[in-house]
């Protein structure tokens, strides 16, 4: 995002209850920080946060319609952000078995296997969420240490600089404080 810039994006429920997955984190750019709004359909904010690193939320869709999703780049007047997004809708309705009409029951093994997957389906959403906190960290170092190697090689430039002056300085000076003067005292 350029300085001073405001985008939306926009996702659309069509039944009521499903639950959007809300994902953010700023890569690269600034002080790594950046305002968001989340808005339903009716115009109310959802989420509002201003000057947020990253964030991972997910909020239960009360309304049918369009979702918008927009983030602030306004506090900022020259410094471009990189952020990184996902939006994503999930819909955990679990299917129910109808019951046979002698009255048997749903079968057990189906049941459990059903449970199983989506417990792995949690986990591994678990997974990704955690790879992308940690990728985020990574970029977020990788710019401080980039930052701190360029301080440090000007730093280090200017140190020399002023060690090979001090020392032109020096020998200037005890040249002409032992240069003496023909034909006087």
């Amino acid at each position: 995002m350029q300085a001073n810039e405001n985008a939306c994006f926009y996702t659309s429920t069509d039944v009521p209850g499903k639950k959007i997955g809300f994902y953010f984190a700023v890569q690269s750019g600034g002080a790594f920080d950046i305002d968001y709004s989340v808005v339903d359909p009716r115009g109310q904010t959802v989420l509002d946060g201003q000057g947020e690193r990253q964030g991972d939320y997910v909020f239960t869709a009360n309304f049918v319609g369009e979702y918008s999703f927009c983030f602030s780049n306004g506090m900022s007047t020259f410094a471009e952000k990189l952020v990184d997004f996902e939006i994503g809708l999930e819909h955990e309705l679990r299917p129910n078995f109808a019951k046979a009409v002698e009255g048997s029951q749903q079968p057990e093994t189906l049941s459990q296997m059903e449970e199983s997957l989506f417990r792995l389906s949690g986990a591994l959403t678990n997974i990704a969420r955690t790879q992308k906190y940690f990728r985020t960290r990574e970029n977020r170092n990788f710019s401080t240490v980039v930052s701190t190697e360029q301080r440090i090689f000007w730093f280090a430039s200017l140190e020399s600089i002023a060690i090979v002056t001090m020392a032109a300085l020096q020998v200037f000076v005890v040249r002409n404080f032992f240069n003496v003067k023909k034909g006087g005292v």
